[in-house]
This record gives structure tokens, C-alpha cells and sequence, in this order.
């Protein structure tokens, strides 16, 4: 019985995560309500704080939640290609799927902005960021990487704010037309299995 509960406790939280996620990319991380999140959750708004001690709570756990997934999988796949300037090929067209506007871009915007003002999403943030950069620059290392491998990943990473970021404000952008100036960046100095350098 104990256990039933606790499984109907994870489900309703996890329902919580997604409806605050996806009302974050609707309408922007200040308009969302505990009403709407419960509403869209199908609960009574009383067990989001069951559940949460506050909205803001709730948002940094959705928001970081998401941030996380999306970049462990990012890396996970990049460092599964055979080399860094391959890497950089499959990353660019990765990123070509979104759009700036679509709610994975303006959930990660959205995610920044409030960052700027809340100290526990920062830190959690920046956590998340460490972690793909540190992954990253042993993925270079390991590929024959003869420079800085972490200045190398955090350029990396860094473009993927960017370049989502400039989608949204540039849909036209051609991001696989980018790839020269980020091969040159992590280019091992041999010829690379899988590159089209």
C-alpha cells in the first residue's frame, strides 16, 4: 500500500516537472501560476506545495530538470562520434532542429533570464554547465586533442546557448555553413576518420 502511494507521489510530481516546463516556454518564467501548473498538472493547486515548497521551487526543478536532460543526452551522442571535427559536423546539425522559437529554445531562455536573479537556479545551472564541459574536454583529450581541451569545451558549449539563442532572432541561419571556425578549434592535426575537413 506504502508503495503504491509512493509510486502515485512520483507520478504526480513528475507531472508537475512537465506541466511547469512546458508553461515556462508558453508564458515565460514570471506568468506562470501555481493555478496554471496545477490546471495543466490536473491536480488541486494545494498539491503543488505538497509537493514543492514554492513555485519558485518548482520552476528551478522543471527548468534544471529539462536543462539537464537535454545536454547529458547533447554530450552523450557527441562523444560518441569518432572524432572532434566530426563531432563538431554531427553538433551543428543537431542543433539545425531547433528553432529558437520552439519550446525546448525558449524554455532554455527563459531558464537564463530567471538565473540572472535567482541564486539556487544559477548554481544548479552552472553545475549542469561544468558537468558537459568536463565531459567534453575528456571526449577531446581522449580523440587526440592537442590544445586546451577545456577552453576548447566551454567554446563548445557555450555555442549551443548561442547558436539557439540566434536562431530564434535569425531562422534563415544556416548553422552547418558554421562549422569551419569550430573544426579548426578542436582539429587534432591528423586526418580524421569520419571528418570532412
Amino acid at each position: 500500500m506504502a508503495e503504491a502511494s509512493a509510486d502515485r507521489g512520483r507520478t504526480t510530481r513528475q507531472r508537475l516537472l512537465a506541466a511547469a516546463a512546458a508553461l515556462i516556454a508558453e508564458v515565460g518564467w514570471g506568468g506562470v501560476s501555481t493555478r496554471m501548473v496545477a490546471e495543466r498538472a490536473g491536480v488541486a493547486p494545494g498539491v503543488v506545495h505538497y509537493h514543492f515548497a514554492s513555485l519558485t521551487d518548482l520552476l528551478i526543478a522543471a527548468s534544471t530538470g529539462a536543462a539537464r536532460g537535454m545536454l547529458e543526452e547533447l554530450t552523450g551522442r557527441l562523444t560518441e562520434q569518432p572524432g572532434p571535427e566530426a563531432g563538431v559536423e554531427w553538433l551543428l546539425g543537431e542543433l539545425s532542429r531547433y528553432t529558437g522559437t520552439d519550446p525546448a529554445s525558449l524554455l532554455i531562455v527563459e531558464m537564463y533570464l530567471a538565473a540572472a536573479r535567482l541564486p539556487d537556479l544559477r548554481e544548479q545551472l552552472q553545475e549542469i554547465v561544468a558537468v558537459s564541459r568536463a565531459r567534453i574536454a575528456a571526449w577531446l583529450r581522449g580523440r587526440g586533442h592537442a590544445g586546451d581541451a577545456e577552453a576548447a569545451a566551454a567554446v563548445l558549449v557555450a555555442a549551443v546557448d548561442g547558436l539557439m539563442l540566434h536562431r530564434g532572432l535569425d531562422p534563415a541561419l544556416d548553422l552547418t555553413a558554421l562549422a569551419g571556425p569550430l573544426r579548426a578549434m578542436v582539429r587534432t592535426g591528423g586526418h580524421e576518420k569520419g571528418s570532412s575537413a
